[in-house]
């Protein structure tokens, strides 16, 4: 049994590894000097946004103890739909256009780390508090933070809403290299962060109680996580876009395909098959469909079937 997981980790690894060449010279026609830094850039990317999810969505079910919840149940990606809309509303479309992705960048990712930090503040200081009204807080914040979009939305011409409506959904194909840098240090920085609590995952995954009885100072370490989480899912989300179900979908074909529940598998596992949909998805849209549709629009497809489908065997149960 101890070999599964080891089996599976060098398949996956394998598998990745040739998607990511196949990305890099499949379909070449030009000059080397000119598509390798492009789609390198592209590649880099997207195994950036697949580590961010995978493991913030992981790391989220486990201090959840629930596997059919995600980070955008907080409110995310309504936020970065709210921002996206709020600009566009006050200063036009062409004023979205003309700031600096860094800029952009920046502003996204410091506002939903904001938010979330005032909102942590504000739902785990105090003994009441708990992590279940801190997720229906989140819930209402998101429902808020659309309605007010959706109203600005009928508010904008229709030129407008048109510029604005391609923000709405994760896009792989126009990446900023210049923001990359910005992302990895803050990626490697969470990473690092959640390296020295590593030991605690498995601890959190057995429940609060056990996990107090244990020794473990659960309040805090939460906290912490929620924290490496928020930063996570911010960085990702404001480089590409928002992806809702992605992480549903990774963590949950991660749990089937590891055996256990030992994060010290389930997370490269999951890593590994988020960088294997993204990539592969992105080389069969560009060589097979030619763009003809938004690699978005398929994983969010496959990841509300997944979550349809854990809903349904669950009521079952």
């Amino acid at each position: 049994m101890r070999s599964r997981p080891a089996a599976v980790l060098a398949l996956l690894a394998l598998l990745a590894a040739a998607l990511a060449v196949a990305f890099m010279t499949v379909g070449v026609k030009g000059r080397w000097d000119f598509v390798l830094p492009f789609r390198g850039t592209k590649l880099a990317a997207m195994l950036l946004v697949a580590y961010s999810i995978a493991v913030s969505t992981v790391l989220f079910q486990t201090i959840t103890g629930n596997r059919i919840l995600t980070p955008s149940i907080m409110g995310f990606d309504a936020l970065y739909m709210l921002i996206q809309t709020l600009v566009v509303f006050l200063f036009g479309s062409a004023q979205l256009a003309q700031a600096g992705p860094s800029v952009m960048f920046v502003v996204e990712a410091a506002a939903m780390v904001g938010f979330s930090a005032m909102l942590y503040r504000w739902m785990l200081s105090g003994e009441l508090r708990s992590l279940h009204l801190l997720m229906l807080v989140g819930i209402i914040f998101g429902v808020l933070f659309r309605s007010l979009s959706n109203l600005m939305q009928r508010m904008i011409d229709p030129n407008e809403f048109a510029v604005l409506q391609d923000r709405f959904f994760a896009n792989f194909n126009t990446i900023h290299g210049e923001l990359l840098l910005i992302a990895a240090v803050l990626v490697l920085a969470a990473s690092l962060a959640a390296w020295r609590l590593f030991h605690t995952f498995d601890v959190l995954a057995l429940g609060r109680e056990t996990a107090i009885n244990l020794g473990l100072a659960h309040k805090r370490t939460v906290t912490a996580i929620l924290v490496l989480v928020t930063v996570l899912v911010s960085v990702s989300t404001a480089l590409v876009g928002p992806v809702t179900f992605f992480g549903l979908l990774v963590a949950n074909l991660a749990y089937q395909l590891a055996g256990t529940s030992r994060h010290a598998v389930v997370l490269p596992v999951a890593v590994l098959l988020a960088v294997i949909c993204l990539v592969g998805g992105q080389l069969v849209l560009e060589r097979v469909f030619s763009f003809n549709t938004a690699l978005s629009i398929i994983i969010e497809f496959l990841g509300g079937i997944t979550f349809i489908a854990l809903i349904l065997r669950r009521t079952v149960r």
